[in-house]
């Protein structure tokens, strides 16, 4: 009988998560089928996944149907809509939770995208949405903007489990993880608990080979950019490994080992954006190289399909992390900023949020 190379993913000590909900998934036993055959350990979603799931499928016709017959707006329509999701997955995958003792299990839900750049408004989102879902197996998703960080830092001191989204950049990730060992040593300060906090740090990647590549693809039309085009489709990969790099790092300092002895639960890293967008790319590109213990890799349903047919699983060991090392120098040469880069695709991860999510309202509204 052949192993299923998902299951196999799961041995070697990384999580899979979905990345897609949908609610026929949740009543059809779908979801459930894929946690026994797949290990699946959890879902992920966003305004663009929700404004896919209710424009394209006829699931969520009645229900909001009833719901503007009661007068709701739009915007309430959705999160209605969305935290009845979110609530079914969670308690699909409570089991798990419980019995991994909260390492997996998790589901992911987004505040507003237009308020990335909002901390107030983030903050007072988020607890909301915590205490409206009211399950101890939900992640609260936060951007990573500078708004962000500062919201994140806050939540973290409340006790509420965070997905740290929109990142892209190995700077902005030394951040992130700063912010979350920061709340958590203001709960310690304040002699409350840390052991049951959770929080992921999603770091985005096929969007980094987009851009580097693009950029690449204009230098090989140059004289003096010739030799540019051998650097492409490195750009992700190598920044997983530099981000998964300062993982070990603040994972193994005295400030960590601090919190650890408190009880504290790491930050992990999910690897997001894992779909392969150029047809030049294998596509289960940003799955095989990054199979790394103690990490997270959420995947499209197109992506974990591609990996359960042809995966063949190796756990990392470290290979490449020289040449991911020397790749921001070599970028450099050819006038290609990899934390530029990072600030680019951070505003338009915001405005590809934001914009599937007003029209989605907008559906909701003539719908």
């Amino acid at each position: 009988m052949t192993i299923n190379p998902l299951q196999q993913i799961r041995a070697l000590g990384q999580s899979i998560w979905l990345d897609y909900i949908q609610r026929s998934m949740l009543e059809n036993g779908e979801i459930g089928r894929m946690i026994e055959e797949d290990g699946l350990a959890g879902m992920t979603s966003n305004p663009a996944i929700f404004e896919k799931a209710i424009s394209e499928h006829h699931d969520y016709d009645e229900a909001i149907s009833s719901l503007k017959r009661s007068g709701r707006p739009p915007k309430e329509i959705f999160e209605a809509l969305a935290l009845d999701d979110v609530g079914r997955a969670a308690d699909l995958f409570r089991r798990l939770y419980d019995e991994s003792n909260g390492h997996d299990g998790f589901v992911s839900l987004e505040v507003s995208p237009h308020l990335a750049y909002d901390t107030e408004q983030t903050i007072s989102e988020a607890k909301r949405l915590w205490a409206a879902l009211n399950r101890p197996n939900v992640l609260i998703k936060v951007p990573a903007t500078q708004a962000g960080l500062v919201a994140i830092e806050h939540l973290i001191a409340e006790g509420i489990n965070i997905n740290v989204t929109i990142l892209f950049s190995v700077e902005r990730y030394r951040q992130v993880a700063d912010a979350f060992m920061t709340g958590l040593e203001t709960r310690v300060a304040q002699h409350k608990p840390v052991d049951h906090i959770a929080s992921v740090a999603s770091f985005f990647l096929s969007r980094i080979d987009i851009l580097v590549d693009q950029r690449l693809d204009e230098l090989v039309k140059t004289e003096e950019g010739k030799s540019a085009g051998a650097l492409r489709g490195q750009a992700a990969i190598a920044c997983a490994y530099l981000a998964y790099q300062h993982y070990q790092r603040w994972v193994n300092d005295n400030r960590w080992q601090s919190l650890a002895s408190q009880g504290a639960r790491t930050q992990r890293l999910l690897w997001a954006s894992t779909g392969t967008k150029d047809p030049a790319y294998s596509d289960i590109k940003y799955v095989e190289p990054l199979i790394i213990k103690d990490t997270i890799n959420t995947m499209p349903p197109q992506t974990l399909a591609a990996y359960r047919d042809h995966g063949h699983p190796v756990l990392w060991s470290g290979q490449g992390l020289d040449e991911a090392r020397a790749l921001p120098g070599k970028l450099h040469e050819f006038g290609i900023d990899l934390e530029a880069v990072g600030e680019q695709l951070e505003a338009e991860g915001v405005q590809k949020f934001s914009a599937p999510f007003d029209k989605l309202l907008e559906r909701i509204n003539h719908g």
